[in-house]
């Protein structure tokens, strides 16, 4: 199937709908951290993902090795680096932005090996809503938040994993569409390989008993990122990176830190400064260009004629 180059109404509500949720999950994987250890963490979410859909879903029709590929580079990469790296010291908040990484990771790795092409309205929209990132980054680290080196690190080495599996998706898509099916076969990857770092770095015993012992407030933020972040949202955003350009799709996770803000002053009654409104304004804003700019000159050349 040939990309489309014009998000459709639905699926740009999706698409916001999607990012809104994994901004708003950096708050579960947060709370959970407080009583789960990372790579444990990680690993029941993926085997949550997994059982018991794998009963009911038919294996998806491609090779094996995308199967296996897409799970390991988005569960035990992507998450494995992302969840150690947040326990490491990197800031819940920083990590939302540190992360938006992989768009540039993704459309590199996109332009590389599966030919797609970079508009110049993507180039435009990316840049001004990466400044407006960078001025989130900028009011974090104003507000005296800090990140251990090797916590930045990580959670870098996690973005590009994420880029990786987002062109295995992609790849994969070209012998069966069905990318929920993908998620959650994929899912059983992770959980042995995650149980087995939980259990050569977090101590097996120590581990086990804070899982054992987790409140029912933790056990929500798992389900949470197993049924809602991980189901839903990995499912949607490989459909819509099959269906669309990646340099169009890619750019929304930009909103991600925007919902994560959002969800700060929504669920804590944080206020948002000067700073952070007029970085969420060039996000919008960038990807405001991205979806509509050609529409927007096209009607204004109308116009003038």
């Amino acid at each position: 199937m040939s990309a489309k180059i014009r998000l459709a109404a639905r699926d740009l509500a999706l698409i916001v709908a999607v990012v809104a949720l994994w901004g708003f999950s950096f708050v579960a994987i947060k709370v959970g951290l407080r009583e789960i250890p990372p790579f444990a963490l990680a690993a029941l979410r993926f085997f949550c993902a997994a059982v018991p859909l794998v009963f009911f879903i038919r294996r998806p029709r491609m090779p094996w090795r995308y199967t296996v590929a897409y799970g390991f580079a988005i569960g035990f990469c992507q998450f494995g680096l992302l969840f150690l790296g947040m326990k490491l010291g990197m800031p819940a908040g920083l990590s939302s932005l540190v992360i938006q990484l992989q768009i540039f990771f993704t459309i590199g790795l996109a332009i590389a090996f599966l030919g797609d092409r970079l508009r110049k309205e993507d180039l435009l929209g990316a840049a001004i809503a990466t400044v407006g990132v960078v001025l989130l980054g900028i009011y974090k680290l104003q507000e005296g938040l800090t990140a251990t080196l090797v916590g930045f690190l990580l959670v870098i080495a996690s973005a590009f994993a994420w880029g990786i599996g987002n062109v295995v998706a992609k790849r994969a898509a070209r012998f069966d569409s069905d990318m929920l099916a993908l998620v959650v076969w994929s899912s059983l990857v992770p959980p042995l390989p995650l149980a087995l770092m939980s259990l050569g770095f977090e101590g097996g015993a120590k581990a086990w008993s804070a899982v054992a012992s987790a409140s029912p407030l933790a056990w929500a933020c798992v389900l949470l990122l197993a049924w809602g972040a991980t189901l839903f949202g990995f499912a949607s955003w490989a459909r819509l990176l099959h269906k669309y350009p990646t340099a169009l799709v890619a750019p929304f996770a930009l909103l991600i830190p925007v919902s994560g803000l959002a969800s700060g002053a929504i669920f804590l009654g944080e206020g948002l400064a000067p700073l952070q409104m007029a970085g969420v304004a060039l996000v919008l804003a960038g990807l405001a260009e991205n979806v509509f700019g050609i529409r927007l000159r096209e009607w204004l050349r109308r116009l003038s004629a």
